[in-house]
């Protein structure tokens, strides 16, 4: 989500109390250049260390596509993961990178498309039934819409880097369930979690039609939701709320990191 974007939305949250949220083939990376497109769990809001130059886009030297770079060494990297983008910014600004010679992709997206911080802001600050309703409708837009989105950011990648290893990368379940926590109830907690797996099941589908490799981080992020005793997302961060919600640092490197790796 971008980083000003989620602000505006938190701002109605800042009313609300204990808020919380929330075998691989070779790399072809060795043979080709690797481009690293998506949103911010690719840009690495909530991991700090911000290059500069990335402006609004919010890059970090902590998120898994720049520690893949510098622990691999491909013949050429290009950062294009932006803070917010939705699959029609993918496709309008982030694929200028790609070229016949890109043996590697990485992507996270669909997130915003679906709605992500809208979904939270409702069941922080309504009922249970409201939080659900909104779900409901998250979840028809990953129905109707979203695999048609997908597809067309799919098909972009393959036309331009036809040779190219995508990896598809989910988003992990939120939170560490039956667990004293404050916050969100646990009926909010539990829909929540069940609309993660819902858009990653479709996600997987349409990367899988393409003939890509899907990453899963919901195991990596076992044990480590929000919630938990050493969760790897940030609930509010309240002195910068942009990075409410997203990874921190240790879930890049141990959440999201060795998932690519393994599939990249």
């Amino acid at each position: 989500m971008r980083r000003t974007r989620i602000a505006a939305y938190v701002t109605s949250l800042l009313l609300a109390t204990g808020l919380t949220f929330a075998g691989a083939a070779p790399s072809q990376a060795a043979t080709g250049g690797y481009v690293a497109l998506g949103d911010s769990y690719s840009s690495g809001v909530g991991a700090g260390s911000y290059i500069s130059s990335s402006g609004d886009c919010d890059r970090s030297t902590k998120a898994y596509p720049y520690l893949w770079n510098a622990a691999h060494g491909p013949s050429s990297f290009a950062f294009n993961a932006c803070s917010g983008a939705r699959t029609d910014d993918v496709l309008a600004g982030q694929l200028g990178s790609l070229n016949s010679s890109t043996g590697l992709v990485s992507i996270t997206i669909g997130g915003n498309d679906a709605g992500f911080a809208d979904v939270m802001t409702t069941c922080v600050i309504s009922s249970d039934s409201t939080c659900l309703s909104r779900i409901n409708t998250a979840r028809a837009y990953v129905d109707s819409t979203l695999p048609g989105k997908l597809d067309a950011v799919y098909n972009a990648i393959s036309a331009r880097s036809p040779s190219a290893r995508v990896v598809v990368i989910g988003y992990p379940r939120f939170y560490l369930l039956g667990q004293s926590c404050l916050g969100l109830s646990e009926t909010k907690r539990s829909a929540i979690n069940s609309a993660s797996d819902y858009m990653n099941s479709a996600i997987q589908k349409r990367a899988q039609a393409h003939g890509f490799v899907f990453g899963d981080v919901r195991t990596t992020f076992t044990g480590h939701e929000i919630c938990s005793s050493n969760s790897w997302l940030h609930s509010v961060n309240w002195t910068n709320i942009g990075e409410s919600y997203h990874p921190t640092a240790a879930g890049q490197s141990g959440g999201y990191l060795p998932v690519f790796t393994n599939a990249a």
